[in-house]
Formats: structure tokens, C-alpha cells, sequence
């Protein structure tokens, strides 16, 4: 085969060429510069993000006749060797394939033996995280203590399936999703490289296809070339990626936003009848909604578009559209979206959907509104007149008169409010210790596990905060909660009963809701000791740990904090 793909064509050689990455290849060309070469690295990332090119390029820039330098000169016998694959010291092992013990090992036996061609043999295991078991625990030994003059560079996809014990050894780089404009830029590059006459707009159109992927987005590119005669335009993109052309997209808002049902669903039998994915389709409605909310509210993002061209259609639209109504066709969307996945006939949905769309109706205004912030001021400003005549009338008497009404409802309301025993909590702080609440600790989870369903949710927010040799204090998340499970003699009883199993003591149980302890812990530390902040008595016992740490740093550089 004489042709080959763009993405292998174009396939980085230098750091410099590695697009959107600029966090990862700096910092290491700052290492091979310094001579800071690690013995393993770690690159995690989407596919297409340029992992297995990096590790090419750091083989090569290590191995290069004129190293130390940040990027290889792709001139001497060494670089053109691990170019063209014939150096056998620059091995890429594909995991995937190759996930068994056996190969592992066979690899691994050949660690020992010094590089025949360049300085340092370097092993790309590519996909690392579909290695078994058995062969990651044959990789830990030999990544933990490798010979000089070996490196191990790992590539994966999923991270999170690869051994701590292995990722612990390494020097880990994440690779982000590469972002559309610089996608676009490099496909400029290519574009005008190769000669071929390509539209922009049709170039931002594979980008965003490609959702970050430098590979994804090359291949879409070779395939809309080939798809097109003489110049490849937008239609040939939309063609290639399956994405639906934003003509139609309007001209379905526009049906959404009039009502008109049967426009709706004359366009979506034309988009099907093109073979348009319905999976696609509505994940690109989805987005064309979600970048007219971004448009709408954050006008200068156009970066963050992710699927619509800012055409005056567009524009008109989304000025005309209440931020309200938008929210509400991405919810229905979304829920369409959902549904679709466990059915066999999409295109039903579909069409319930866009009736639906179509006649929806549109909730209250949005009160961020300019027009409806200027109907509140009208509608104040004529009620303050009426209140004003009413006065002159000698009405205001009567409101008068009734003006102590709310005030005693909101001492009703006021009345509800929990009130924790001050007294008996100060008397328990009195003689707290940290043995004490550390014994309760001990056991509060097996003490939560022998109670009741119903009682147990009770401490889902709760922990004991202070105790003493027979009392301890609870402090409840919501004030709620608090008054509920202090004002339930059964919960009570029975987590006394379950501490005395567990302890072989009785305690007192004291309940204090959060917002409420601050300001009761304040005015105890100031009553102890005109607010120099320490408790007395045995709750001032200091840990073993604070005193060693003040005999090694000196008391003044020790800051205690609770």
C-alpha cells in the first residue's frame, strides 16, 4: 500500500508537533536537559491525546547521539532507527494483545542484558492497564529496581485499573482532551501542506466530532477528503461525522418556538430519511440548546460553543428565546435522551418528543428578565400610591391594630426553636476528658450497629463532641434532628442501653444542634479563663504526641489546632 492514513503521516516527531500538551512535553524536556531522566513514566489520557507519541519522542530524545537536548534531531542513526522500528532496544509491547504472564515474563527476562545499539533500552507498554493480574505482579519487581540503563514508559486509557503499587513507582502525566481551535490549527497545517482546498467552518465542524481527540479528528478529515470532489465543505463534514447540519437544527427551534407540529415533524422524517443517527440527533439538539444558554448568558465564551456556528439565525433566535423556556426543551431533551437507550424503536420517541416540544408550554417568566424587572417596578410603585391613599384615608389605624399579630406568631414560631441545656453541658465540659470521648468513639459504630433502622438514622449526621466519666454531649447536624432524637425517651434508652453493653457504664446523653455549639463552647472557655481559649481541669490534659512535638520544635513553633 503506497498511501497511507494522516494521522500516521503526521504522526508527531518532535515535542513541539504534540498539540495541546504543552504541560507534559515542557516538563520533560526540562528533565532530559537537567539529566533528571526517571526510570518509569505514566501517561493516562483520552485516546488520540498523543501518549504513544510522546513516549516515542522521550525514547528517541534519550537515545540521540547529541544528548543531552530537549528535542530529538531525527538526523543521526539513532533517532531514524527508533523512527522506522529497527532498533530492537526501543521496544512498544501492546498489552492489550499481550496480556498473559507468559509474555510479560519473556520480556522481562531480557531487562538484564545491556542495549546493543543506543544508550538505554526503552520498553512502551502501550494499553497497560489490560495486563493480568499475574503479569502486573511480574512487572513490580523490575519496575520497582530496573537496571541504569532501562525505562519503562506506560500508556493507558483507564488509570483507575492499573495497581496502586504500579503507579506508585512511576512518574505520572495526564494528557487533557486537546481543545477544537487547536485541533483546527493543526488541521490547517495538514490541510495546506497536502493542497487540498478545504472550508473552515467544515474544519470546526470535524473538531468538535473529534471531542478532543487529535487521531479522531484526522481520520474524519481523510474520510471527508475522500468523500468530497474538489473542495470539502461543510455538508461533506456533516456527512462524514453524522452530525446534523444547523439549518435544520434552526428550522426545528424554529417549529419548537411557533408550535408548529407539523414543520417538526416534516423535518425530522427528512433527517431520517438521510439516515441520520437518532442517538446523534438528539444529542445535537441537546448541544445546539446548551450553546444557546452559554450564548445567552455568557456571550463572550465562544470558544465553549460546542456545536453551533454564531450565524445571525442563531443570534436572533437566542435573543428572542426566554432563558426560562430554554432550560426547560434541555430537560425534556435530556429525558427523551434517557429513554431512547432501552428501546428498540427510537424514532417513536422522537416524534412524541418533538409533539411534546411543540406544544409545550412555557413556565412563568424568568425573573432575570429586563421586561419583567421593569413589570415588578410598575406594579411596586402603584402599590405604594395605593398604600399612600389609604393613609390619607385613616385607614393605617387598623393596620395598626393589627400589627401585633405577626409579632406574636413569630414568637409561636420562635417558641419551637430547640434549647439545649446549657447548665448540664457546661458541667460535663467541666470534667471532660479526651480518654472519655475517645472511649465513645471506640464504640459508636458498633453502639449505631445494635440499634433500630429508625434510630440509627437518627446519628447519620451526629458525633459525640465532648464526654465525661458518665455524660456525653452529641452534636446534631440539623436543629431538627436534634429536638426529634432528645425528645424520643426510646432512642435514648436504647442507645444508653447499647454504650452500657459495650462500656459497662450509664451514661447521660446531652444533644446540642451544630449552629448552637460554637457559641456554647465560647462562653464556657471564656468563663473558665477570661478567654484565653483552654479548658481546665482533666479536659486540659495534653496528648503524648503534642508534648513530644513541643520537645522537638519548641513550644512556640507548635500550634494546636481542635
Amino acid at each position: 500500500m503506497s498511501y497511507q492514513a494522516l494521522y500516521r503521516v503526521w504522526r508527531p516527531q518532535n515535542f513541539i508537533d504534540v498539540v495541546g500538551q504543552e504541560h507534559v512535553t515542557k516538563t520533560l524536556q526540562n528533565a532530559l536537559l537537567q539529566q533528571k531522566i526517571s526510570h518509569a513514566y505514566l501517561f493516562s489520557g483520552p485516546r488520540g491525546t498523543g501518549k504513544t507519541s510522546a513516549a516515542k519522542i522521550l525514547a528517541k530524545t534519550i537515545n540521540c547521539e547529541h544528548a543531552p537536548v530537549s528535542e530529538p534531531c531525527n538526523e543521526c542513526a539513532a533517532c531514524l532507527g527508533i523512527t522506522n522500528g529497527t532498533i530492537p532496544d526501543v521496544l512498544e509491547f501492546d498489552a492489550a494483545s499481550n496480556s498473559r504472564v507468559e509474555e510479560m515474563r519473556d520480556v522481562l527476562d531480557k531487562v538484564k542484558f545491556a542495549p546493543t545499539a543506543v544508550n538505554y533500552k526503552v520498553y512502551i507498554i502501550d494499553e497497560v492497564h489490560m495486563l493480568s493480574i499475574s503479569a502486573f505482579n511480574a512487572l513490580l519487581k523490575t519496575l520497582e529496581e530496573p537496571p541504569k540503563h532501562v525505562i519503562f514508559i506506560l500508556a493507558t486509557t483507564e488509570p483507575h485499573k492499573i495497581p496502586l503499587t504500579i503507579i506508585s513507582r512511576c512518574q505520572r502525566f495526564d494528557f487533557r482532551r486537546i481543545t477544537a481551535g487547536s485541533i483546527v490549527n493543526r488541521m490547517k497545517l495538514i490541510v495546506e501542506e497536502t493542497g487540498v482546498d478545504c472550508d473552515e467552518r467544515a474544519l470546526q465542524m470535524i473538531a468538535r466530532a473529534a471531542e478532543g481527540g487529535m487521531r479522531d479528528a484526522l481520520s474524519l478529515l481523510d474520510q471527508a477528503i475522500s468523500y468530497s470532489q474538489d473542495r470539502v465543505t461543510v455538508e461533506d463534514a456533516l456527512t462524514v461525522t453524522g452530525s446534523v447540519s444547523q439549518g435544520f437544527l434552526n428550522k426545528l427551534a424554529h417549529a419548537f418556538q411557533e408550535g408548529d407540529v407539523a414543520s417538526g415533524l416534516e423535518t425530522l422524517d427528512e433527517l431520517l430519511f438521510h439516515g441520520k443517527d437518532p442517538a446523534r440527533f438528539i444529542e445535537d439538539l441537546i448541544l445546539f440548546y446548551r450553546d444557546m444558554l452559554l450564548y445567552k448568558t455568557a456571550p463572550n465564551l465562544e470558544e465553549s460553543l460546542e456545536r453551533v456556528m454564531l450565524d445571525d439565525e442563531f443570534r436572533q433566535m437566542a435573543e428572542t428565546l426566554p432563558t426560562g423556556q430554554i432550560y426547560q426543551l434541555i430537560d425534556m431533551l435530556n429525558k427523551t435522551q434517557q429513554e431512547m437507550r432501552w428501546t428498540n424503536h427510537p424514532r417513536i420517541f422522537l416524534e412524541v418528543a418533538v409533539v411534546k416540544l411543540c406544544q409545550m408550554e412555557v413556565k412563568q417568566a424568568d425573573h432575570s428578565e429586563p421586561g419583567h424587572i421593569a413589570q415588578l417596578v410598575s406594579r411596586i410603585e402603584q402599590l405604594e400610591n395605593e398604600l399612600q391613599h389609604l393613609k390619607a384615608n385613616g385607614i393605617a389605624a387598623t393596620a395598626q391594630d393589627e400589627a401585633p399579630k405577626p409579632q406574636r406568631a413569630a414568637q409561636k414560631s420562635a417558641k419551637k426553636v430547640f434549647q439545649p441545656a446549657v447548665g448540664k453541658i457546661n458541667e460535663v465540659l467541666k470534667l471532660a476528658t479526651k480518654n472519655d470521648l475517645n472511649l465513645i468513639k471506640a464504640n459508636w459504630g458498633e453502639m449505631r450497629a445494635g440499634l433500630l433502622k429508625s434510630q440509627a438514622a437518627l446519628l447519620n449526621d451526629a458525633e459525640p463532641i465532648a464526654a465525661s466519666a458518665d455524660a456525653f454531649i452529641i452534636k446534631f447536624k440539623h436543629e431538627m434532628i436534634c429536638q426529634m432524637a432528645m425528645n424520643r425517651t426510646d432512642f435514648l434508652e436504647a442507645v444508653i442501653a447499647a454504650l452500657y453493653k459495650l462500656t459497662s457504664k450509664r451514661y447521660v446523653i446531652l444533644g446540642v444542634p451544630e449552629d448552637q455549639w460554637p457559641p456554647i463552647r465560647e462562653s464556657f472557655l471564656n468563663s473558665q479563663h477570661g478567654g484565653e481559649g483552654e479548658i481546665s481541669g482533666p479536659a486540659k490534659e495534653e496528648e503524648p504526641h503534642i508534648t513530644e512535638a513541643k520537645k522537638l520544635f519548641g513550644e512556640e513553633f507548635v500550634e494546636i489546632v481542635d
